[in-house]
């Protein structure tokens, strides 16, 4: 069993900050409250730090901000998936799965292929289920084709070579299994990556900084009141534009602006189940409930995603969670495609729940569309909600479009349009995700042992390029080789890495979204204590 280390043993790195890292909390408070901004993105779920991101890039002066941590809501809260859609087809909706498709190969191969992996879904048709095998082999061949066949060609499989790949696979009434490629990914991390590209590109970010009230100057929103929920301190922020991105919390702001303003969103929760593993998978299922629901069971850091549900939600967004009612269900709906032995409630290490944004308006919200609605307010506030993960740097560049078409010139005319924006540009740590791995198990310093190969994938396949920081961090303070827990592939220059490179600042920072120790159930109370004491000795 490998031994913990005593965070007493690094005090020389956790009383101080590493040359190039992250300006402190009380320094960024200072830069936000003495500069004037072009433009005040509230809300750092992947909508406003997607339009953080480009409007940083377009040369605007840029200011993100949060009341929890970046992406601490429904941005990792997701099914994990960049996809094109494949029910989206049944509705018609060709050029959208199309556009879909285009993004999730963007980020896949170009933007962020350290961040992202391909996934083969296997989608099994039953006998008596809500579609036949010829219905689901047209769709998966059409589906693939207008992803270019980038991911081979949609196709019918035997159920017995599929349950080769997925041995839990039922085969009882399997009559065939339809295959097709999407993507899937770490929604934290590449959220994250996101706001450093913010960052590298000139915003200034600061989390767990609430919006107290909002600014005015002659009846126009023109900045937000703050308060820091770790410190308390009190302070302001100017803006020519400010963009209200709070996800469910969306019109909540609104009504700061305009206390009559009408409900614009409503909202549905989607659950998760974070299982172990019997058995090793190969392949995703997907496996349809009904004529437009489908119940995914994902292989993801090297655990098995469970999900996901579809209800309305009414009431405090922060008040979402996962209750008996949603495990009983995600579990029933595995069980078509999926033996009993995997769907043991004692295998499951998490649950988690997040709020999908829709359109107002009547309807089952399984069929509402995911589609991205940007708004005006009475004080020139801009809203935008909705949306899908596979298309955050679509959406980034939809509302940058949106704000310099606005009357007046608002964001005046030192930028550079979003139209003239590199296409595809990379996210910090770019690289392959192979090669990394390669290099950190073979490239070690002497005296000490391997670094080993679990985490040198982990860290290559969530860091990128940028594993050699934590690598060199590790190789100058052997304790920080260790591993927070012996179960995990995280190790402890991780945690100093993300303190003073990545903006945590709680345990569940680090814990839930920089690592995957909360997923895989590894979050005891010790391993928290631990981490909360070194992310407090700046």
């Amino acid at each position: 069993m490998t031994s913990q280390p005593t965070l007493q043993s690094v005090p020389a790195l956790g009383t101080r900050r590493a040359s190039g890292s992250n300006p402190s909390r009380a320094e960024t408070r200072e830069q936000l409250s003495k500069a004037s901004y072009d433009l005040l993105v509230i809300g750092g779920g992947i909508l406003g730090i997607s339009t953080a991101w480009h409007a940083a890039q377009s040369g605007l002066r840029v200011a993100l901000v949060d009341a929890g941590d970046f992406a601490g809501a429904t941005s990792s809260a997701s099914s994990k998936l960049l996809h094109g859609g494949l029910r989206y087809l049944q509705t018609g909706a060709v050029k959208l799965v199309a556009e879909n498709h285009f993004e999730r190969r963007a980020v896949s191969r170009q933007v962020a292929p350290h961040l992202a992996n391909p996934l083969t879904f296997y989608l099994p048709v039953y006998k008596g289920g809500p579609h036949g095998a010829a219905k689901l082999g047209a769709g998966v061949f059409a589906y693939s084709a207008l992803s270019a066949f980038g991911d081979g060609v949609g196709h019918l499989l035997s159920p017995a070579k599929a349950a080769q790949d997925v041995p839990e696979l039922r085969t009882d009434n399997l009559k065939a299994v339809a295959v097709y490629g999407d993507d899937q990914m770490n929604d934290a991390r590449m959220a994250l990556m996101t706001v450093r590209a913010a960052v590298e590109a000139g915003a200034v970010v600061l989390n767990h900084a609430e919006v107290s009230g909002l600014r005015f100057t002659r009846g126009r929103v023109t900045g937000a009141e703050l308060r820091d929920r770790l410190s308390g301190d009190e302070f302001g922020v100017d803006a020519r534009l400010v963009l209200n991105a709070t996800g469910p919390w969306v019109d909540h702001l609104r009504r700061m602006e305009d206390p009559n303003a009408a409900p614009s969103i409503r909202l549905s929760k989607g659950a998760h189940l974070v299982l172990k593993r019997t058995a090793p998978w190969r392949a995703a299922l997907a496996t349809p409930i009904d004529k437009y629901r489908i119940t995914f069971a994902l292989p993801w850091e090297d655990m098995l995603l469970l999900g996901t549900t579809d209800e309305e939600f009414e009431g405090d967004p922060a008040d979402v969670s996962v209750t008996e009612k949603d495990t009983a269900q995600i579990l029933d709906e595995a069980a078509f495609s999926i033996r009993d032995q995997q769907l043991d409630r004692d295998l499951i290490t998490y649950a988690f729940a997040g709020l999908r944004v829709l359109p107002g308006g009547p309807g089952d919200t399984a069929k509402a569309k995911r589609e991205t609605v940007v708004t005006e307010g009475r004080g020139g506030m801009l809203s935008v909600a909705g949306g899908k993960w596979t298309t955050f740097r679509h959406i980034g560049r939809t509302v940058m479009q949106k704000l310099e078409a606005l009357p007046g010139r608002p964001l005046g005319d030192d930028f550079e349009p979003v139209s003239s924006l590199p296409r595809k540009l990379p996210l910090p740590g770019v690289a392959n995700p192979r090669a990394i791995a390669h290099r950190l198990l073979v490239d070690h310093p002497a005296p000490g042992p391997r670094m080993a190969a679990d985490t040198a994938k982990h860290l290559a396949t969530h860091y990128g390029s940028l594993a050699f920081d934590i690598a060199r961090l590790a190789n100058d303070a052997p304790e920080l080789r260790e591993r927070v827990h012996p179960e995990a592939p995280e190790i402890w220059a991780q945690v100093v890495y993300a303190r003073d490179n990545e903006w945590a600042e709680t345990a569940d920072d680090v814990l839930r979204r920089r690592t995957t120790l909360t997923i895989r159930g590894l979050a005891t109370d010790d391993v928290r204590a631990k981490v909360q004491d070194l992310l407090d000795k700046k």
